[in-house]
C-alpha cells in the first residue's frame, strides 16, 4: 500500500528560509510542496487554485501585505480542511495565544531545529492516518490522537528496552556527559568526558538522536571545519528517566 501524500503550502517572505523549508519537506516521507507564497495575496491565490491538494500550511506571522494572524483567521474561515503551523520569529505571548485560539496544529519559533520540524511532520502524518477512513472513535482512541503534549511518547514500561549492542550503563554515561555540559558537545568531547573511544561515543550519540532525545547540529571548530555537535533536548526528560 502506497504512503499517503500530503501537500504543503509554504507562506514565507524570506526566499532563503522558504527554500530551506522546501528542501526539508521534499526529503520528508509523505509530504510535497504544492506552492510557495511570498505574501498574503499569493497565499490566497494559491489556496483558491490548489485547495483540494493542500492539507498543511506553514505560515509566517510577518508578511509584507498582511498580518500572519489575520491570514490565519481567513484561512480558518474559508478552508476548514487545512491545518496550519505557524513558523515564525514571533515570540510574544499575545501572538502565540491568538494562534492557539485559531487552532494552529503547531507553533515553531525561528530559528527552527531540524529535529523539531521533523517531529511536527511525523505527528501530522500520524494524526491524519489515525483519522483517515474512520466514522467513529471510542474515548481511548481519541485520547491517543489528542495526546499532543507527548506526541512521540506512547506508554512505556518502567525500564526502557534497548536494542542489541546498546549498553545501558554506557548510554547513561553519554547522557550524563551531555547533561553536565553548559553547551553542545562534539563526539570527541563526550568520549573524553566518559573515558571511551570517539567511535563509541558517536554511535551512542547517534542512537539518542534517532530516539529524539538529543539534537545534532553543525558547528565550526578552531580550524573552521564543520563538526557535528550534540545537545540534550528538554523534551527528552521522560525518555531518559526510563534508562
Amino acid at each position: 500500500m502506497s504512503t499517503a501524500q500530503y501537500g504543503i503550502l509554504v507562506v514565507e517572505d524570506d526566499f532563503r528560509i522558504a527554500d530551506i523549508h522546501k528542501a526539508f519537506i521534499e526529503q520528508s516521507d509523505g509530504f510535497y510542496v504544492v506552492g510557495m507564497a511570498r505574501n498574503g495575496s499569493e497565499a490566497k491565490a494559491l489556496m483558491a487554485e490548489h485547495a483540494d491538494t493542500i492539507q498543511l500550511i506553514l505560515l509566517d506571522a510577518y508578511l509584507p501585505d498582511v498580518e500572519g494572524l489575520e491570514l490565519l483567521w481567513a484561512i480558518r474561515r474559508d478552508y476548514v480542511h487545512v491545518d496550519i503551523v505557524m513558523v515564525t520569529a514571533a515570540r510574544e505571548v499575545e501572538t502565540i495565544s491568538e494562534a492557539l485560539r485559531g487552532g494552529v496544529f503547531d507553533y515553531l519559533i525561528k530559528p527552527i531545529e531540524v529535529t523539531r520540524m521533523s517531529q511536527m511532520l511525523s505527528r501530522f502524518r500520524r494524526e491524519r492516518a489515525a483519522l483517515a477512513n474512520r466514522v467513529e472513535m471510542n474515548q481511548d482512541e481519541l485520547d491517543q490522537v489528542l495526546a499532543r503534549l507527548q506526541p512521540n511518547e506512547p506508554p512505556r514500561p518502567a525500564t526502557r528496552s534497548l536494542p542489541k549492542g546498546v549498553d545501558r550503563l554506557t548510554l547513561r554515561r553519554v547522557v550524563d556527559a551531555l547533561a553536565a555540559a553548559q553547551d553542545s558537545l562534539t563526539a570527541m568531547q563526550v568520549a573524553r568526558t566518559m573515558g571511551a573511544s570517539r567511535s563509541t561515543a558517536r554511535r551512542y550519540l547517534e542512537f539518542l538522536v534517532a530516539e529524539q532525545a538529543v539534537n545534532a547540529e553543525l558547528g565550526y571548530g578552531d580550524v573552521g571545519r564543520p563538526e557535528r555537535r550534540y545537545r540534550l533536548l528538554a523534551a527528552a526528560k521522560g525518555w531518559l528517566e526510563a534508562l
